[in-house]
């Protein structure tokens, strides 16, 4: 039977409006988990996608290991970035075996396609290294601009899935306090947790605005503070 995760390679190929945001979202995560963690040793990463987060890490890591279910997604990628030093293995995260543990794995916008998050999460535990690092990220339902969307009578739901969403194989959104609540059934304790791109508006009129680079990055910084408001979340756990 034909992988169904193949059928969402086109939400991955560059030509979606929503590509203004990846392009933020994850480049802005990535470097900060270089950041975060020195950018050196060994980091197994969940998911291809769009190939941001992939590049990125596998500039500084020694060792990068990728895994992801769709045979069309990462020969789509392979023919974007042959030069990619990446180790990049076809697998459902669920299934993953292995005895090599890592310094840091990166669980960066998966738990929102599976479906069982949790499980996933206890799946990872024994591939990190002790003293090592595990890294979650998720889109967040009560990003600021859902949240003004919602309170102007525009948006019926917050936890609502938009078609985006759908093309992108999502069948949820988080919370700041769903993530948590996910995090202790799966029986880890959150380290840390900080937002991802304090995003004010939506995409189609952020994208009007044309605006410096520099307040796009500001937009992150500040963003670090405020989860419960960005578009994304990301937690340390431990």
């Amino acid at each position: 039977m034909k992988n169904q995760l193949d059928n969402h390679v086109a939400a991955y190929e560059g030509q979606n409006l929503y590509d203004f945001d990846n392009n933020i979202l994850l480049n802005w995560y990535a470097n900060r988990i270089i950041q975060l963690t020195g950018g050196k040793g060994s980091l197994l990463e969940l998911g291809l996608g769009h190939g941001f987060t992939t590049l990125a890490f596998s500039q500084h890591f020694t060792r990068h290991v990728v895994l992801d279910g769709s045979a069309a997604v990462i020969e789509h990628f392979r023919k974007q970035h042959p030069e990619c030093k990446a180790e990049i293995i076809q697998t459902y995260f669920e299934d993953f075996q292995s005895d090599e543990q890592f310094d840091v794995v990166v669980l960066g916008f998966i738990l929102e396609h599976v479906d069982d998050p949790i499980l996933v999460m206890k799946h990872y535990r024994k591939f990190v290294k002790p003293g090592g690092s595990l890294y979650i990220s998720v889109p967040n339902a009560e990003v600021l601009n859902r949240r003004l969307g919602y309170a102007a009578g525009l948006l019926s739901d917050m936890q609502l899935l938009s078609e985006n969403d759908k093309m992108l194989g999502h069948q949820r959104y988080y919370t700041v306090k769903s993530l948590t609540a996910d995090v202790i059934s799966a029986g880890y304790a959150v380290e840390n947790m900080e937002g991802i791109y304090l995003k004010p508006m939506s995409t189609s009129q952020l994208v009007s605005l044309n605006l410096d680079p520099k307040i796009i990055d500001a937009l992150c910084v500040v963003g670090k503070d405020y989860p419960e408001l960005c578009c994304g979340i990301m937690a340390k756990i431990k």
